[in-house]
């Protein structure tokens, strides 16, 4: 286990896709704000002036609606938040060598030695980070110190209800902090955790960080133990430039309607492809297993899926291949309620391997491509432009 010495930061935007939303339009800033996860959805983000109104994180739009009127609800644009994150993230890479991101708003950076380097301590160290990204990005953020990530990541969220965006919690007093903090603002404690350790005795983390290794070991697993000492100041879990990719990415959603038009399921099937191949992009990686899943009307599922010759992000390349499966898959007397599209063996683009035939001029032509439908979703909206195929 390592010591006390390590500074991690986690900074955490505040509200960050209503954030996004008044960055875009600072007509809303001020205002009571919601974002809406879609057209008849449920709240995902709020201003502080929406909280205090009352609206609550959840609530399904037509409720919100009809008890705060007076708010303003505006549908989420996750291009335009994917964005503005990774603006977000690469000033924190500029500012740190080691930025650990954990979420699309939420990243640990490593303050060790941050110190001398910028020639100021880590709460004001801290507080022109804070500053920085506001005058740069215009985006506000909250920013918890100490040793450990949990440490860090509690700071975090005691520094949202502080004057000035930033809470440290000295690891040589954490025991003090532990004895103001109910468990279940203890990251990593969920409910059943929470009902758990409830009925224990289990209240504080005081009381948590007091049990022996053995009984934590046995009532809650490693986990268990790797939290107490996190929280007693020890840096078990470090901050890491890795990426972890995902194993998969999946698309899929009910249609419109039963139908067994089979333009009217590929259409939907484009519109699948074009968003996991965004997230690609995003996310700089390539997928050379492609799989498409058809259910029908009685809930009976059909899936297939194949192996490219070559790894891509393109919503054509990916298109052709889905299909084509499709095409194995699609019976014209059945009725469809959903389609998806699956793509498996994720890899970065830098672990691609070259291929001896490749067409360098046509692999500029699409990142050429790709980039222009990408500037223009963020610009304009997700879905501005939609990529369509050919009839046979």
């Amino acid at each position: 286990m390592s010591t006390k010495d390590n500074v991690i930061a986690l900074v955490d935007c505040d509200s960050f896709f209503v954030c996004c939303e008044q960055k875009m339009n600072p007509e809303l800033k001020g205002k009571p704000v919601s974002v809406i996860s879609n057209k008849n959805g449920c709240v995902i983000s709020r201003s502080r002036e929406a909280k205090q109104m009352g609206i609550r994180m959840g609530e399904p739009l037509f409720m919100a609606k009809k008890e705060h009127p007076k708010g303003i609800y505006v549908v989420a644009n996750h291009n335009l938040y994917s964005e503005i994150s990774h603006q977000v993230m690469n000033l924190l890479r500029d500012f740190s060598p080691t930025v650990d991101v954990y979420s699309i708003d939420e990243a640990f950076v490593e303050f060790t030695g941050l110190s001398k380097l910028y020639k100021m301590d880590y709460i004001r160290l801290a507080k022109y980070l804070r500053q920085k990204i506001k005058d740069e990005l215009d985006i506000s953020v909250s920013i918890g110190i100490s040793s450990s990530k949990t440490l860090a990541k509690l700071a975090s969220d005691k520094a949202k209800n502080v004057y000035g965006g930033v809470y440290y919690i000295n690891p040589e007093l954490a025991l003090e902090e532990m004895k103001k903090t109910s468990i279940e603002e203890i990251w990593g404690i969920g409910r059943n955790l929470t009902r758990l350790l409830h009925s224990s005795g289990v209240i504080t983390a005081y009381e948590l960080v007091t049990k022996s290794d053995e009984w934590l070991d046995k009532k809650i697993g490693i986990h268990g133990k790797e939290m107490k000492h996190e929280l007693l100041g020890e840096t078990i879990s470090k901050v890491t430039n890795q990426v972890k990719l995902p194993k998969s990415i999946q698309n899929t959603k009910a249609l419109g309607e039963f139908t067994s038009d089979i333009n009217y399921i590929k259409n939907e099937l484009n519109k699948h492809i074009h968003r996991s191949c965004s997230k690609l992009r995003r996310i700089g990686a390539k997928s050379n297993t492609i799989g498409v899943m058809l259910r029908t009307k009685d809930f009976k599922v059909y899936f297939t899926k194949t192996i490219l010759d070559k790894p891509t992000c393109y919503e054509w390349e990916v298109s052709d291949a889905a299909f084509n499966l499709l095409g194995q898959i699609y019976n014209p007397k059945l009725l469809y309620r959903s389609t998806g599209i699956i793509l498996e063996n994720i890899t970065y683009d830098s672990g691609e391997q070259l291929f001896l035939f490749s067409d360098e001029k046509q692999d500029n032509k699409n990142q050429k491509l790709a980039a222009c439908i990408d500037k223009l979703e963020i610009k304009f909206g997700k879905d501005i432009v939609k990529t369509g195929f050919t009839q046979k």
